[in-house]
């Protein structure tokens, strides 16, 4: 049930904090991504990767998996204009929600979902990767003309889908029976969004000592935990 409640609890941490503080300092809530995105990453490789190769008498179609993952992801931010790492382009005269980008952000929140359970430390890479999220996705609504009730109903529908994703993959016969599958196929996504937060151009292509520390904090602390 913890693991239901906390990702749940993420999203509306970022939103609160959006709503209450109302921070204006992009750089920081950049360092923020980034330290989410390298500990994404890092549970990646330290935990996912290795348990779906544990054992595995079909590791090449593991890794046919994981690439459709990477290329899902692809698609998915063709509709999402890049929103699950932290670009959300919204016109500010706008008074509705894109579908698009709501059924887009909806798979992969859904899909995020499926490891929960299975594997030690993914929840806390999700956590950490939702918060900054949450609060860039509310920034940008509270900019439109969008009504604070849709928005409310939208954070909340969001926060949801990724415990219906950890829920489907806990009952569901289908889901468990392609467990491996399924999992191999959200580390090509968490690949993605995680190395374009971490590797997208910096401005001036300058050299980031900040967030460089900050990446090997958070590989530190994903290899820790």
């Amino acid at each position: 049930m913890n693991n239901y409640i906390l990702s749940i609890a993420a999203v509306f941490v970022g939103a609160l904090i959006v709503f209450i503080f109302k921070p204006s300092n992009q750089k920081n809530l950049k360092l923020l991504l980034a330290f989410s995105g390298a500990f994404l990453l890092a549970i990646t490789i330290f935990d996912l990767l290795p348990e779906v190769f544990e054992d595995n008498l079909f590791a090449k179609r593991t890794g046919v998996w994981i690439m459709i993952g990477i290329l899902l992801q692809k698609v998915l931010e063709y509709f999402s204009k890049g929103a699950e790492h932290g670009h959300i382009h919204l016109d500010k005269d706008t008074n509705r929600i894109s579908s698009l980008l709501f059924i887009s952000l909806g798979i992969h929140a859904v899909l995020e979902g499926f490891p929960i359970h299975h594997t030690d430390g993914i929840l806390l890479g999700i956590i950490i990767h939702k918060i900054p999220i949450a609060m860039i996705m509310t920034t940008f609504l509270l900019n439109t003309k969008i009504k604070k009730s849709i928005i409310l109903i939208t954070l909340l529908v969001f926060a949801l889908m990724t415990p219906l994703g950890t829920f489907m993959s806990e009952y569901f016969d289908d889901a468990q029976l392609y467990y491996k599958e399924i999992t191999a196929l959200v580390i090509g996504i968490f690949l993605h969004v995680s190395t374009t937060i971490l590797f997208e151009s910096n401005e001036g292509h300058k050299f980031n000592v900040t967030k460089l520390l900050v990446i090997l904090v958070a590989t530190a602390t994903a290899y820790i935990i």
